[in-house]
């Protein structure tokens, strides 16, 4: 009896799921043995980073403050990967609302019941606006977005550092490099957790739910998977892009809102800690299911949380790149073979 492989167009959704369980474990595992075989013990260590994140308040009050950022910037780049488009530049889109939100807080008085919608507001805008230039070009030139979102998140970057540095630098001189503490906060609803991390998996439900029950939905669903299909069928598939890819700037852009005025307090340089760039490993991971991210957002925030344990072990932050660097390459493999089987030849084939 003979076998051979047999590769299917798409893999089987529980054969998927598996591949990206496989993905993890096989990363943890590598990781492990590196550290192993370098003199250290991985199962102490490991033991170490789950009795500090979730052993005591503290470690889950500082897991949920990363996870928020994380889930924001994830469900940024799964909605446009809805529609087939790679959002690569959530890392600006964060910083720009965090940047307006601040603004607003800084320099337009008002109460705080009038000025937390508006910050959240603006920051939404400002995010969907840094997104703009390459929606159009995507959508009308035909210019691919992944080097225009990448390389606007430098002007972002650079822009909150220039702010933060100089024109906002807080007067008072208690503060280098930032500005004043802002004067409005999004209000805490467990320890130092604030409400930003409730919103966000309320909008990753209700992104679910859209993409699942709606004819909008449907649509972008199509349009992304076959837009020659879509348009043969009269489906407006530009007006989706551009809707789709505003809608994910506006979530990356809500983010920073709420880190800026949620977690940090204040503008600063930095202050997006790279979340937009983990947003697409969390976003890949999920396979663009807003209701996924929020699994693999934690597992992500538990890796960079067990991060910073394991600095105090004598390791450096490049072991925690190299490990979701290994997660991801390690989903890449497992995404290519989730779409083979072996099959049974028949006698004498």
């Amino acid at each position: 009896m003979s076998y051979r492989l047999q590769r299917l167009p798409v893999a089987k959704p529980s054969v998927a799921f598996a591949a990206r369980i496989a993905s993890v474990v096989l990363a943890l595992l590598t990781a492990g043995l590196v550290l192993k075989l370098v003199g250290m013990e991985p199962l102490a260590l490991a033991g170490r980073v789950l009795k500090s994140t979730f052993g005591s308040s503290f470690g889950l009050e500082d897991l949920a403050l990363l996870f928020t950022p994380l889930l924001y910037c994830g469900l940024a780049v799964a909605v446009a990967l809805r529609i087939g488009a790679w959002n690569i530049g959530a890392e600006g889109q964060f910083n720009l609302g965090a940047f307006a939100a601040a603004g607003i807080a800084l320099f337009v008085p008002g109460p705080d019941w009038a000025q937390l919608p508006a910050m959240a507001v603006t920051g939404a805008l400002a995010g969907a606006a840094w997104i703009l230039v390459p929606t159009l070009a995507r959508a009308y030139a035909g210019v691919s977005e992944l080097i225009t979102t990448l390389l606007l998140n430098f002007v972002a970057l650079l822009l909150v550092y220039w702010v933060s540095t100089g024109p906002w630098l807080d007067p008072s001189g208690h503060a280098l490099a930032t500005t004043a503490r802002l004067p409005v906060s999004v209000p805490e609803f467990w320890g130092i957790v604030h409400w930003g991390l409730p919103v966000a998996v309320i909008l990753a439900v209700g992104l679910a739910a859209v993409f699942a029950f709606t004819r909008w939905g449907y649509e972008v669903r199509i349009g992304g998977s076959n837009p020659g299909a879509a348009r043969y069928a009269g489906m407006p598939v530009r007006r989706h892009l551009i809707a789709v890819m505003l809608l994910s700037g506006a979530i990356a852009g809500l983010g920073g809102m709420m880190e800026v005025a949620g977690t940090v307090g204040r503008l600063q340089g930095g202050i997006s800690n790279n979340y937009g760039y983990l947003g697409i490993m969390v976003a890949v991971l999920a396979r663009a299911a807003p209701l996924g991210t929020i699994a693999t957002a934690f597992l992500m925030a538990t890796i960079l949380n067990g991060g910073i344990i394991l600095q105090t072990q004598g390791l450096t932050t490049h072991t925690v790149l190299a490990l979701t660097g290994l997660i991801l390459l390690y989903a890449a493999i497992g995404d290519e073979a989730a779409k083979y089987r072996i099959v049974k030849l028949a006698k004498g084939a």
